[in-house]
């Protein structure tokens, strides 16, 4: 048995090491926390580019108007009573998750802002565009027990472009998705009505529908290590008296949990719930996250805030707990892992990055259906963009 400590240690070197600088592109990436337990990477602070709209019908509009405020019950009041069964089934609209929308609403915007980003199209050859959800699951990966992804990658006009596939695995899995299951997903939805309101210090009012099809989602910039990001999320709501109004200080997560009586549940709590919580606001700078806490009867009984930046205090204890440092750490890896897999500019070539608790990053590689992501009129209206000299004339000219 070899010495305590020279493992970890020749693990953390491999982790050291600038990965563009290695001989050649890797294989497939591993996952265990341990080898990402070095200090928290550099994270710019992320700024917002713009946003845009959902309407109840799923059509897109680059503005603001699906944004909705945070409208809190008065402090010294009775208290919430929030009943988040109400309306179900009855008024309430899911979106159909049949349709699979990859990057299309951001890719729109993308195309609609792409002269007015900071540092021109050179700085988006460079960068990784995603979803925040995308980028979310890579942060909990090495933490992550029970539920694998697949994200199809290709590189575009330089730019790396990451997309989520359903795994066979989670499709049967919502497929089969029991009643209650989807009574819980409405609460959370439901949750967010009794919490917001359409104007800046108007009212909640909770006895409209449900509608899931609706959302506002925020674009924002940031860098992780070496890696440009452009990334949009959904965002609940913004909060009027916010310190600073300035996207995106004054946004607002708005979640549900079941209401906990001992301290196992609360360490449960913390150690997985809050782990998703951290890292779904941490990446786009989101401060706070306001939860409810239901009762078996579905009624929200109490509100309590988590300030992204001290979620990691209620784990920092834990030796089961997790670290911030590890999962963007580990990001970073998988970043620098895909950008050096993916070399070939070619938007039909798609590099399908797997991955299974337990086991390492792996990678396929495909052509076109079912894979492709990149819309025809998204690769077109690029191409049609670029500069005439760097155009090289292709046979057909």
């Amino acid at each position: 048995m070899e010495p305590k400590g020279t493992k970890r240690k020749a693990e953390k070197t491999e982790v050291a090491e600038p990965w563009n600088q290695l001989p050649r592109p890797l294989s497939s990436l591993r996952t265990e926390p341990a080898l990402y337990s070095g200090p928290f990477p550099f994270y710019r602070r992320p700024s917002e580019l713009g946003c845009f709209s959902l309407d109840a019908q799923r059509q897109y509009h680059g503005d603001a108007r699906a944004l909705r405020y945070y409208s809190p019950p008065p402090i010294n009041g009775p208290g919430p009573d929030f009943d988040l069964r109400d309306g179900y089934p009855d008024r309430y609209q899911p979106r159909d998750e049949e349709v699979k929308e990859r990057l299309d609403h951001l890719l729109r915007w993308l195309l609609e802002h792409r002269h007015q980003l900071e540092g021109g199209p050179g700085w988006l050859a460079g960068a990784t565009v995603t979803w925040r959800g995308h980028l979310t699951k890579l942060l909990t990966t090495p933490y992550e027990r029970q539920e694998g992804w697949q994200l199809a990658a290709s590189r575009f006009q330089g730019t790396l472009y990451l997309s989520e596939v359903e795994t066979p695995a989670a499709r049967a899995q919502r497929l089969a998705r029991p009643p209650l299951l989807r009574e819980l997903m409405y609460m959370g939805y439901k949750f967010e009505q009794y919490m917001c309101a359409d104007k800046p210090g108007g009212s909640p009012d909770p006895s409209g529908e449900v509608n899931t099809n609706v959302a506002f989602c925020s674009v924002l910039r940031s860098r992780l290590g070496s890696h440009p990001l452009l990334f949009s999320g959904e965002v609940d709501c913004m909060n009027p008296q916010a310190p600073s109004t300035q996207p995106p200080a004054c946004y607002v997560e708005l979640k549900t949990s079941k209401e906990m009586h001992s301290p196992g549940q609360w360490r449960n709590f913390y150690r997985h719930k809050l782990l998703k919580w951290w890292a779904q606001s941490f990446l786009p700078g989101v401060p706070h996250v306001v939860a409810g806490f239901r009762n078996p009867e579905g009624f929200v009984c109490s509100l309590k805030t988590f300030p992204t930046m001290e979620m990691f205090e209620n784990v920092r204890n834990d030796r089961d707990g997790w670290s911030p440092s590890v999962c963007m750490n580990f990001c970073a890896a998988f970043l620098s892992f895909a950008q050096s897999t993916v070399v070939q500019d070619d938007p039909r070539l798609v590099h399908l990055f797997s991955w299974e608790p337990g086991g390492p990053v792996t990678v396929s590689v495909h052509r076109d259906a079912p894979y492709a992501f990149l819309p025809t009129w998204y690769v077109e209206a690029m191409t049609q963009d670029l500069p005439a000299l760097s155009k090289t004339p292709s046979p057909k000219d």
